[in-house]
């Protein structure tokens, strides 16, 4: 399988408010980043959009290291939640409805296609790859004012 590293960032103007998403991928000696903007989302939103629409570009199953500095993101996958939410008819331990339910879904969808570690990342630090992330997914947003 192919190793592939990838970084995402969400970011939000307002929560909710317009809202940008990046991902960084890099496979061996190739680079490729990847960014979009929503008019009316939340900041999870744009962090979960940002792994999705990252995962999605890889045509065949790979092994990947998926870099976050969404605690929901990671928590979500690392702790067990989705089992959880899973279980309970997608409902939180406080039998509220899970939020981001078809994000989740296809969250989930798209790890049974890949092998990934995810990692939680201190964000806005000295994590390059964050950090780029970080810009793009701000450009993103003020794109939505220019165009």
């Amino acid at each position: 399988m192919k190793e592939v590293i990838v970084y995402t960032d969400g970011a939000c103007s307002g929560n909710p408010g317009p809202g940008g998403w990046a991902a960084l991928l890099r496979y061996k000696d190739t680079e490729r980043e990847i960014f979009g903007a929503e008019r009316e989302t939340t900041n999870q939103r744009m962090e979960m959009q940002a792994a999705v629409k990252a995962l999605k570009l890889l045509k065949e199953p790979c092994l990947v290291r998926l870099h976050s500095d969404s605690a929901y993101l990671i928590n979500a996958f690392q702790q067990g939640w989705l089992d959880r939410w899973q279980k309970n008819g997608w409902k939180t331990a406080k039998k509220s409805p899970v939020e981001n339910q078809d994000l989740w879904q296809e969250l989930l969808k798209l790890s049974r296609r890949h092998r990934i570690t995810w990692v939680k990342v201190k964000g806005h630090r000295d994590n390059e790859g964050n950090n780029r992330c970080d810009y793009l997914a701000k450009q993103a947003i003020t794109s939505l004012y220019t165009d």
